[in-house]
């Protein structure tokens, strides 16, 4: 039965299952039911994470809002990243920690945007945008009008990694030789629609996250599965709300 899945090309949610589409690194050995993953676990597990980054952006806006925060949150949250996607095991214990540096993160840089003339409005809306993204995809996911097929999580996956490319060449290049990537911060057509793509593309992200954990339910993947796949589509909503929070800021800027 297991068969019929597809090999993911997904970089975050890929340990669901093997080269064969048999979740072998997964289910080396028969799973009981009760220890299975369920879609309502994962569902649960990922509104926690999302309540832990919420509470501590919260702090970190407020109270703790420096570089530390910023560069702190955002380096550590990646490194723990690439770990849990390759140590899926360890999720159930490095997920919240994980949430707990993007919340410190997000905090850190929504008060940087402020600081820089966004309105804090502006802040909620970035939030209800990505609240209703998340809605609006579900649908989209549950009714089937854009299928996930292997050449769409190809081409998705591609053009993820070529967003996180373009992103770390700009960071390197700015931190070091103060290189200024007006593309991203000064508006204009070119950073519209450089924005909006980017945003398509975290956008249709989540029907990959939504199709992976549906997957690795059906397969019958062992229970710490639920905080891997809580912790997939975390990752994919911290993406979407930065996005938004920085279209958001080039709009007010025109």
């Amino acid at each position: 039965m297991l068969n019929r899945f597809q090999k993911s090309n997904n970089p975050i949610m890929k340990k669901f299952d093997n080269g064969n589409g048999a979740y072998a690194d997964v289910l080396d050995v028969p799973v009981a039911q009760e220890d299975k993953m369920t879609l309502s676990g994962t569902m649960n597990k990922a509104l926690l994470l999302t309540l832990i980054v919420v509470g501590v952006a919260f702090f970190s806006f407020g109270w703790f809002n420096g570089p530390i925060a910023w560069y702190g949150g955002m380096f550590g949250g990646m490194m723990l990243a690439i770990f849990i996607s390759m140590k899926p095991k360890m999720a159930p214990v490095l997920a919240p920690i994980y949430a707990i540096l993007e919340g410190l993160f997000l905090g850190a840089v929504s008060y940087a945007f402020t600081g820089f003339g966004l309105h804090e409005d502006m802040i909620f809306k970035a939030i209800g945008l990505t609240g209703m993204t998340l809605f609006a995809m579900l649908m989209i996911y549950r009714s089937g009008i854009i299928p996930v097929t292997k050449k769409f999580r190809t081409a998705i996956v591609a053009a993820t990694m070529g967003i996180m490319l373009m992103y770390l060449v700009t960071f390197v290049l700015s931190f070091f030789f103060g290189f200024e990537a007006s593309y991203l911060h000064q508006g204009g057509l070119w950073s519209y629609g450089l924005s909006a793509f980017i945003l398509v593309i975290a956008s249709l992200n989540l029907l990959l996250d939504f199709d992976m954990i549906e997957r690795g339910v059906k397969g019958g993947s062992p229970k710490y599965m639920e905080w891997y796949g809580a912790f997939g589509l975390l990752t994919t909503l911290v993406w979407l709300y930065f996005e938004f929070l920085r279209l958001l800021y080039l709009l007010q800027g025109d």
